[in-house]
């Protein structure tokens, strides 16, 4: 049935990244997407190449490239397909205090140029985590961070207080902006006022590094931004997913089992982009910049519109080496460019367009 046609592709089903880098008149970050993970190692890369090593908000990291949460698991099936430590950091799928079951299925659904999920936070409890979950990250010695997720301000506290000074925990990702779930998540995340109050409840208990996930389904993220940071958040995650949902003209029902999900992949990129953006000129945080990131210059994008460093989500499930292959394209990208460190080239698009363009030059 014609209807049907695109939701029959697969992984490769997202062909706006072939091509990158073709032309005679690419430059390396162009070139940087063809090549393979072995080409530069992760972290410092000496005379070789640029310095990789980044700090989220006290947290070293020895490349900016975490793995975000949601696509990843708590890494054990990842594991197996190559070594954790090439990656920045890990974070953990959403945790919550007792096991969740998630929503039902049918829980993924493919759409142009990006994907659909409706997972509703299924996972083990955050004490299965704690017993099980983080001995076996610790064994690859990046840092970890768990991200927390509750119905009520309490649950978060709660969290919070569970995994402070747990051996190998690094920092805390407070999910105030799940789309997929019936009570808490993205209620809290679009008002500024319960944002905070989230923020502020965890901060009471847990010394650790607090990231706050932000969500884009609001008028005015730069609000919502201020609020985590005047309740105490050291960091923000920007963006989680933009609230969708696909309908099945076959069977003439939701192609999800929840109705709606949260739609993430290259089409929501333009949206982070901006959100970083605006987040970065306004708030005087760190930022995890995250959304539709593909390849190296996709993440060096993120970089220049004023991101720390950046979170690869579902290109994991396109491609299972997408983060280590990205480390790599982002340091050829960089030292194509003539940088010699990931720190050099952080927010240097904002100062660039304070600048005149110069008579007869092209936006590339």
């Amino acid at each position: 049935m014609a209807c049907e046609e695109g939701l029959e592709h697969g992984a490769g089903a997202w062909p706006c990244e072939e091509g990158r880098g073709q032309g005679a008149g690419a430059s390396a970050c162009e070139e940087g997407a063809g090549q393979g993970a072995g080409a530069w190692p992760a972290g410092p890369l000496g005379p070789a190449g640029p310095d990789l090593r980044a700090d989220l908000a006290g947290i070293p990291l020895a490349n900016p490239v975490l793995v975000a949460s949601g696509t990843f698991g708590y890494g054990r099936e990842m594991a197996r397909w190559f070594d954790l430590r090439l990656v920045g950091g890990i974070v953990t799928k959403g945790t919550t205090l007792a096991p969740r079951a998630g929503n039902p299925p049918p829980r993924i659904a493919e759409t142009p140029a990006g994907l659909l999920n409706s997972i509703g936070l299924e996972n083990p409890g955050v004490e299965t985590v704690i017993r099980e979950e983080i001995p076996f990250l610790r064994q690859f010695g990046v840092p970890i961070i768990v991200n927390i997720a509750g119905e009520r301000v309490e649950e978060y506290a709660a969290l919070a207080a569970k995994l402070d000074g747990v051996e190998g925990v690094s920092g805390l990702e407070v999910n105030v902006s799940c789309p997929n779930v019936r009570a808490g998540g993205m209620l809290f995340g679009t008002d500024p006022a319960a944002s905070a109050a989230v923020v502020r409840a965890v901060r009471a208990v847990t010394c650790l590094p607090l990231l706050v996930k932000l969500t884009p389904n609001v008028t005015d993220i730069v609000a919502v931004a201020r609020a985590a940071r005047e309740a105490g958040a050291d960091a923000l995650t920007l963006i989680n997913t933009l609230k969708g949902m696909a309908i099945d003209v076959r069977r003439r029902r939701p192609l999800l089992g929840a109705i709606s999900g949260g739609l993430s992949g290259p089409a929501i990129k333009p949206v982070a982009l901006r959100m970083v953006w605006e987040v970065a000129a306004a708030v005087d945080l760190p930022i995890v910049g995250c959304g539709g990131i593909m390849t190296g210059r996709d993440a060096v994008e993120f970089l220049l519109a004023g991101a720390t460093v950046v979170a690869v989500g579902s290109a994991t499930l396109v491609d299972p080496l997408a983060a280590p292959r990205i480390v790599t394209e982002m340091a050829a990208c960089l030292a194509g460019e003539g940088f010699r460190s990931v720190r050099e080239v952080v927010g240097l698009a904002h100062r660039a367009a304070l600048e005149p363009l110069a008579e007869g030059s092209e936006q590339s």
